[in-house]
């Protein structure tokens, strides 16, 4: 095994808002980084994983 983690194509959750500041409640990615995703390489993806499930995300229904 290469060592890499199998991970959804995206961290979407269909639980969207950015109500209060310009992190999403539902996935925890940034404003600037939901826009990005698609032109992101599997390194800096990774990079927005680790991030975002260190903190907690993604969420459901909170």
């Amino acid at each position: 095994m290469s060592g890499t983690k199998e991970r959804p194509d995206t961290p979407c959750v269909a639980v969207c808002s950015t109500t209060f500041d310009e992190i999403c409640r539902g996935c925890g990615r940034t404003v600037t980084e939901v826009a990005d995703w698609v032109f992101m390489n599997a390194e800096q993806k990774e990079v927005v994983w680790q991030r975002i499930l260190s903190q907690g995300y993604p969420r459901r229904n909170s």
